[in-house]
């Protein structure tokens, strides 16, 4: 079915990045995985081919195009399974805080060289003791005179291990909940920030996650994002694109899981004929076909209505828990649907079924969405 949503210079753009991605990232794929880290040359790479900052304004760098290109990216690298090249991390959900928070110097410093590929940013929020209850962070950024000096954990941070630039979510006013949220821009090498081990997961391998720690960390006041106090503001402001990354992700996961066991079933034989002549298989992907198209429709929706500006916080936490659990599903159904060998490393399904039990987890839980959507529904 043709996705109305994009236009011509989009289609354009789609082969121009799918051959890039066929070229410089599938073959390279599998040992990034082994590896459990991507080498920061990819990026780079990204950066000098225009690829980090399609979205974003053409006075720092970016393409100054609309969130479609964006999407466009987060789709192909998804379908390649390139989850451990979690472009949209970086471009949508880091680099729009340095863009509508941050000062003209902090963008010249950040943002331009961020586009660039030269400095990779991730973002500090979830820590050993809080996750989806961000007013519950316990690290502290207490003002010495032209420094803030913080100290505490993160953990589950992506890109960890390879970032130049962390924004941490940090207590300026400890006593407070959300009014004593703060943003700060933290950047590799500063005394008393460390890197703690990249952490071993059951799927998304090659995408680095890390422990970070701070203790007695210097960092200057001019680092500051935005305001002191309005931390928890910003972070609700930017969650929307974020979850809408997650929906977008998950739909084209989707269609590759689905394409790979289509050419599967129709190959693979049992009892003398293909196992898609046999009705539960075809009744099985009639069903998860269906609910692709459903899903995919949905979430075109909110990628129109995103790109229009409006505001649909609930409409994509419908989409962020509803997409992230239909590729669970998918996944596991499709696995099943390859028997003895969906469970061999060696066929990409059991990677599908492998990174897919994320979804539902980061970006804040599939829970917090529904709660998000009834309090939305005026309901408690």
């Amino acid at each position: 079915m043709q996705r109305e949503i994009f236009g011509e210079e989009h289609q354009l753009f789609r082969e121009q990045f799918r051959r890039f991605v066929q070229a410089e990232v599938e073959p390279n794929v599998a040992a990034w995985n082994e590896a459990g880290i991507v080498p920061r040359a990819i990026w780079k790479r990204m950066g000098e081919e225009g690829y980090l900052g399609a979205n974003l304004p053409e006075a720092w760098g970016g393409a100054g195009g609309d969130f479609l290109y964006d999407a466009i990216i987060m789709e192909e690298l998804a379908y390649a399974r390139a989850h451990c090249l979690q472009a949209s991390l970086h471009t949508d959900i880091c680099l729009p805080y340095l863009e509508s928070y941050g000062t003209e110097a902090q963008k010249r410093k950040f943002l331009v060289p961020a586009i660039a590929g030269d400095c990779l940013v991730a973002i500090a929020m979830t820590e050993p003791s809080a996750g989806s209850d961000l007013a519950a962070v316990r690290t502290t950024a207490i003002r010495d005179g032209d420094l803030y000096v913080v100290n505490g954990a993160k953990t589950f941070i992506s890109n960890g291990q390879n970032s130049h630039l962390v924004i941490v979510v940090a207590k300026t006013a400890p006593t407070k909940r959300h009014d004593g949220i703060s943003l700060l821009l933290v950047e590799e090498g500063t005394p008393g920030f460390e890197r703690g081990r990249n952490l071993e997961k059951i799927g998304l391998r090659g995408q680095d996650t890390s422990e970070l720690f701070f203790r007695d960390c210097r960092v200057p006041a001019a680092n500051l994002l935005g305001q002191e106090g309005q931390g928890f503001r910003m972070l609700m402001e930017k969650l929307q694109q974020e979850r809408l990354c997650i929906a977008v992700g998950c739909m084209a996961s989707i269609r590759r899981s689905l394409d790979d066991t289509l050419a599967y079933v129709k190959e693979r034989q049992a009892f003398g004929k293909p196992i898609a002549a046999f009705q539960n298989t075809q009744f099985k992907l009639a069903e998860l076909e269906t609910e692709y198209e459903i899903g995919q429709a949905f979430t075109d929706k909110l990628l129109a209505a995103h790109v229009r500006g409006e505001e649909i916080v609930k409409e994509v936490s419908m989409g962020k828990w509803w997409t992230s659990d239909l590729q669970k599903r998918v996944a596991a159904e499709c696995l099943q649907l390859f028997g003895g060998y969906g469970f061999m490393a060696e066929y990409p399904i059991s990677q599908d079924y492998q990174d897919a039990a994320v979804q539902s987890i980061y970006a804040g839980s599939n829970e917090i969405m529904k709660v998000i959507i009834a309090r939305r529904m005026g309901l408690g």
